[in-house]
């Protein structure tokens, strides 16, 4: 005679891992007003966030050089997001290592959403300008997102 326990053991094994990632999916991240991080930057500091609003200023950046002067990067842009509460400065960083073209993957008016995560000032670090990588200091109180997704509003 066959046994079913096996079976049922990992279809109920299954069940449970899809009723546990259900949450996940539909509790996606609600979008974070940009005043609220320039109000509280530190809170914000190395966290990863999503922010919805327009581009606005796209300027794509000469290729640049990490701090280890060695690999550069290129394809590389820097924005502004404006959302109905404020304006957070945006980097895209570049491919580093292989030169290559690449345009901005977005263009000024368009409205996105983007995940970054928040570079806060004082907390040292680096943020890209178009100079390339410079070194935050406290006396700058400079503000950027790191973008890691950017995906367009469809409206």
């Amino acid at each position: 005679m066959r046994s079913y326990r096996p079976f049922l053991l990992q279809l109920s094994t299954a069940t449970v891992l899809v009723i546990i990632g259900l949450p996940t999916i539909l509790l996606a991240e609600e979008p974070i007003p940009i005043q609220q991080i320039l109000e509280e930057p530190r809170i914000y500091h190395l966290r990863q966030v999503t922010l919805q609003g327009t581009a606005r200023d796209v300027q794509p950046l000469d290729p640049y050089k990490l701090p280890n002067e060695i690999d550069v990067c290129y394809g590389a842009y820097l924005f502004k997001l404006e959302d109905d509460t404020g304006v957070i400065s945006m980097a895209v960083l570049g491919i580093c290592g292989r030169p290559l073209i690449r345009d901005p993957e977005i263009e000024d008016g368009q409205r996105v959403e983007v995940s970054a995560t928040i570079q806060a000032p004082s907390h040292g670090g680096y943020y890209l300008s178009f100079q390339g990588l410079k070194v935050v200091t406290e006396q700058e109180g400079f503000v950027q997102a790191v973008a890691t997704r950017i995906l367009p509003v469809l409206e």
